[in-house]
């Protein structure tokens, strides 16, 4: 299950089918890390049993994903093979290493211990709202997003996105809705992050506290700004909202009433969550949308 997403607004062109994306994603299908690779990334199939397909289109919305596998050298290791390396120069030439020499002779250590070194993998899941030419990618980190947005504009050939934005700032609502004066389909939270406009660095988190508690309030009374705000939609999703829009803590009400399909087929469970998840994240992004007097850009 998606937890947390970053939206980006696409302005290129979009495969027009799932065979078309999944013809695009071929370009960049994930191969193995080789023996002295230090990382390797690609994107793979999404969904287990659901065929040899690098996307997976349900509800109007394409989903894909990539793995990034990294080699794990801890520099520790490295550290103690290359103090070794130095002792062993020093003794065939009776001299310390130069720059330039202690830095072949770390390139040497690293190469001796790569081939040894364990695989991990990360995998970042995304998916594409077809109508709304929107792509969520599952992660809170601008990093780790624009890996993907990479990795798939090689894949593509092109692609122009944006991180979403719209016309009013987000803070504005979400300061409405903390003060219970939001739109009645949003409902207040029980988490918060508040900011000292005047040093960004300084923060303070509510967790699993009233936000209607005079305390609380009298932070942004006395000028701290909210930055980030827990809040319920239309009774269906409950999630936690940043200024630059990202969407974390996601939780999605009814999925448990999905349970009974583990057993009986796994890949339907996964449709059905996933279908889900698109149209209740599709109906708050419309709410957003109507709320925040539409897109920026």
């Amino acid at each position: 299950m998606i937890k947390n997403i970053r939206f980006y607004r696409v302005h290129s062109e979009w495969p027009d089918s799932e065979n078309a994306l999944d013809s695009a994603l071929q370009n960049a299908a994930f191969k193995p890390c080789g023996t002295f690779n230090e990382r390797s990334m690609g994107f793979e199939m999404p969904v287990e049993g659901a065929g040899d397909l690098l996307c997976r289109r349900v509800a109007g919305a394409d989903l894909l994903q990539l793995r990034i596998q990294s080699r794990i050298l801890p520099a520790a290791a490295v550290k103690e093979a290359l103090a070794d390396r130095v002792a062993a120069f020093s003794e065939r030439t009776g001299r310390a290493p130069g720059r330039r020499e202690k830095r072949e002779l770390k390139e040497e250590v690293t190469a001796d211990l790569l081939p040894k070194a364990l695989l991990k993998s990360e995998r970042v899941a995304a998916f594409y709202l077809v109508n709304e030419d929107l792509l969520g990618v599952a992660t809170p980190s601008a990093a780790k997003a624009e890996l993907l947005l990479d990795t798939l504009r090689g894949a593509l050939g092109s692609l122009q996105a944006v991180p979403l934005a719209y016309r009013q700032p987000a803070s504005s609502l979400m300061h409405q809705i903390f003060l219970g004066d939001g739109p009645r389909e949003f409902g207040l939270g029980r988490e918060c992050r508040m900011k000292d406009p005047s040093e960004p660095k300084s923060t303070v988190n509510w967790l699993d506290m009233d936000l209607g508690d005079k305390t609380v309030r009298s932070h942004v009374a006395g000028g701290l700004a909210l930055d980030r705000l827990g809040f319920q939609f239309d009774g269906l999703v409950r999630c936690t909202l940043d200024q630059d829009l990202v969407i974390r803590k996601l939780r999605l009400e009814g999925i448990e009433e999905l349970d009974e399909l583990d057993d009986e087929d796994p890949l339907a469970r996964h449709d059905a969550e996933f279908t889900l998840l698109v149209g209740l994240i599709g109906r708050l992004l419309g709410a957003l949308k109507k709320n925040l007097k539409g897109y920026a850009t």
